[in-house]
């Protein structure tokens, strides 16, 4: 259980910073070269931007959740 979990914690780690470099920033990022440019009308954000943003949410949760629980299964 513990190996698994730590796996995950390993996975959504890297994952985390690979998204976290893909935001745009001030003055651009490596989101605009995967079609982060194009703005939608409905918003002033892109729909590549938004679901950027959901998908970092979501990992940053899964690696809370990863860190949380190895802390309860090693705690002596």
């Amino acid at each position: 259980m513990t190996l698994g979990i730590s796996i995950a914690l390993i996975l959504s780690s890297l994952l985390m910073v690979l998204l976290v470099l893909l935001h745009k920033g001030k003055g651009g990022g490596l989101s605009d070269m995967f079609g982060g440019g194009f703005s939608s009308s409905f918003g002033s954000s892109s729909v590549v931007e938004r679901n950027l943003d959901r998908l970092t949410i979501i990992t940053g949760t899964v690696w809370f959740v990863c860190i949380i629980a190895l802390g309860l299964l090693l705690r002596p």
